[in-house]
């Protein structure tokens, strides 16, 4: 069983869609609250914290793309992205939006909620504290390992919660190559996209590097994957 009580946002312009979606979902344990456009999930979103938005790419007024990208840029609650299209180009737009995942419509029920358990699972957990915090450092960044968090001085630099997943995964073995696939699987249970990785590796590094062309911390490994590589 997944996370109970998870509260989650879906916006959707499909009243039957958004009807169903959030009947399902409770049924599953979660808390579910709905919104018809991006209009009225910003201000749902003025007033309420939730662990994760399921939002519809093609809505009227503003669509899910730029509904992703800006609250992006202002927070780091995960997004599940539903989309009518499924070619690979559609599905890279809303990951670099901003998207932690996405699912192409029509889609079993029961795959939804397999992929917004894997999203959840991806946030970080709390941990005891240890008297040493493990740190590793990545130039002018560091990243706790104890507390899965990444700093620039003393400023939080936000990570999504898929890219707390990858910097996780890495720090786990720094030094090591960590195969793309591996990284496409972990935690999803639905068939790895290693051109989704490839993405959200570009993201990262944004975050981590000064010259995200010419990585120096986060590096490519040919024919190995990628390795995260502190000082």
């Amino acid at each position: 069983m997944m996370e109970p009580q998870a509260h989650l946002l879906v916006v959707d312009d499909d009243d039957r869609i958004r009807g169903l979606l959030q009947k399902y979902l409770m049924r599953n344990g979660f808390l579910v609250t709905i919104a018809r456009d991006a209009a009225q999930a910003r201000r749902l979103l003025a007033g309420l914290e939730f662990d994760l938005i399921v939002l519809d790419v093609m809505m009227p007024g503003e669509d899910g793309i730029s509904l992703a990208r800006d609250l992006r840029a202002r927070m780091t609650t995960p997004i599940l992205m539903l989309t009518a299209r499924g070619e690979a180009a559609n599905r890279i737009e809303g990951l670099e939006a901003g998207a932690d995942d996405y699912l192409v419509k029509p889609f079993e029920p029961k795959e939804l909620l397999l992929r917004v358990g894997a999203i959840l699972r991806r946030l970080p957990a709390a941990g005891v504290a240890e008297a040493r915090p493990k740190m590793l450092h990545l130039g002018p960044v560091r990243y706790d390992v104890e507390r899965g968090e990444l700093w620039r001085g003393g400023d939080p630099v936000r990570l999504t919660a898929t890219e707390a997943q990858l910097m996780r995964i890495f720090a786990a073995k720094p030094g090591e190559p960590v195969a793309r696939e591996r990284l496409a699987g972990e935690g999803v249970d639905a068939a790895p996209d290693v051109r989704a990785v490839d993405v959200q590796i570009t993201r990262l590094r944004r975050k981590i590097e000064a010259d995200p062309k010419q990585p120096r911390y986060l590096q490519t490994v040919r024919g190995a994957g990628y390795m995260l590589q502190p000082d």
